[in-house]
């Protein structure tokens, strides 16, 4: 039984019904990797704004060996502020189709907006990742008529001003919490359970301590059946952690990547896709010999 909601634990998630692409879990973890068209993204941005250059960075993450490409027009990194829903669809429009169509690849879009994920789903995109959890009521409902993959993050406050002294009074239960209520809720708009997969926001209005309670509770979040993503590809915790830059982090990251996945993660979120792929294969068979 998961503390964090006091529910009994299902069977962990076996398969992720994504549209056309269904993803059989209990093969090994999937990988996922980023691509920001942004100019400020706190990783790459200004790299792949240009179409041709995010395109050609596309291809290399399916070559590297990613199962699904995370496209995402708008930092979500803390003091960022909002990107309208047109200025979004601008940047994905000429990267979503040719991904999605021509390299055959399952893409996801990153976005918190129903308007730029209807447009993203008709385009070929096969997965919202919604780092807000439905903050835009019309998002379950776009998801659900096109039969799309659903990622949804817990992430207190916004972006802009998620980091100003983040509070829980136990922020493994109200993760949880969070995210099974907003898992119902899909689930009545009319997408499948087996569709939704939850993300615990690591770095998104969490102190170092939340990030690292919430990683050591992959298990217990897993155990209520949806398949659970991480995504703390050099994310500024480990900087914390490690005394890193961000160019520095890889590393921190494949290690938390590692131990989620021998955990019971079975989505993870990187800009570093072959590596993680082999840290991803090293954790399973790690799970298989437990």
């Amino acid at each position: 039984m998961s503390r964090a909601a006091g529910i009994p634990a299902a069977h962990p998630a076996a398969l992720w019904q994504c549209g056309a692409s269904r993803f059989d879990l209990t093969a090994r973890a999937l990988v996922m990797g980023v691509l920001n068209v942004t100019p400020d993204s706190f990783s790459d941005g200004g790299q792949f704004l240009d179409p041709a250059a995010a395109l050609a960075r596309g291809r290399t993450l399916i070559e590297e060996g990613a199962d699904l490409v995370d496209v995402g027009a708008e930092s979500t990194r803390p003091g960022s502020d909002p990107v309208t829903p047109g200025e979004q669809w601008e940047r994905l429009a000429p990267v979503i189709a040719p991904l999605a169509l021509h390299s055959g690849a399952c893409v996801s879009v990153d976005t918190t907006s129903a308007w730029v994920a209807e447009r993203a789903l008709a385009a070929g995109a096969r997965v919202v990742n919604d780092v807000s959890g439905l903050r835009d009521p019309a998002m379950a409902g776009v998801t659900a008529r096109a039969g799309a993959g659903l990622v949804l993050m817990h992430m207190r406050g916004e972006p802009r001003t998620m980091q100003a002294e983040p509070r829980y009074d136990d922020v493994e239960a109200e993760v949880a919490g969070f995210l099974l209520d907003r898992a119902r809720a899909a689930e009545a708009a009319g997408v499948p359970r087996a569709a939704i997969a939850l993300d615990p926001g690591i770095g998104f209005g969490k102190t170092l301590d939340h990030n690292l309670t919430l990683l050591a509770g992959v298990a217990a979040l897993a155990a209520h059946g949806y398949p659970v993503v991480i995504g703390a590809s050099r994310k500024s915790f480990l900087g914390r952690l490690l005394d890193r830059t961000v160019e520095e982090r890889r590393d921190g990251g494949l290690a938390v990547a590692a131990i989620a996945v021998f955990e019971g993660a079975r989505i993870v979120r990187t800009h570093d896709v072959a590596a993680t792929l082999d840290a991803v294969k090293t954790a399973e068979a790690l799970r298989r010999a437990r």
